[in-house]
């Protein structure tokens, strides 16, 4: 079963999440445009993640992957610091790179993989 989730981002071409069978499939997450702070982008993107993943029972513990897109690579380290206030027992894999984001004041954005096993169905999975 393929459920798709309403979007997140006032893009009706872009699902928030795309649930299949255990795995919740999140599409790019950023937040916080408003300041040109790296550790704060983040925070709201964790949030807006968090949010999303409220909405099908998920929590960012149930994450496995994550993608990590920075603006600029100098805030890396910046960046990688605030999973550890999100992620106290070990991160989901990660993988980060730079690129260019069409809103100028974006700073990074993160899509990523959830695993939830869903619950015992009328089938007995």
């Amino acid at each position: 079963m393929i459920k798709r989730m309403p979007t997140h981002c006032g893009d009706d071409t872009c699902s928030s999440c795309v649930i299949a069978g255990d795995y919740i499939f999140l599409a790019h997450h950023a937040g916080g445009h408003d300041k040109k702070d790296i550790v704060y982008q983040m925070r709201k993107t964790f949030e807006s993640m968090k949010k999303t993943l409220a909405s099908v029972g998920a929590t960012l513990d149930d994450v496995v992957q994550i993608n990590l897109y920075l603006r600029n690579i100098g805030d890396f380290r910046l960046a990688a610091d605030v999973f550890r206030e999100y992620y106290k027992d070990g991160a989901p894999a990660r993988m980060t790179t730079t690129t260019e984001f069409v809103g100028e004041t974006c700073l990074c954005q993160m899509d990523g993989i959830a695993y939830k096993p869903l619950a015992a169905d009328s089938e007995g999975r």
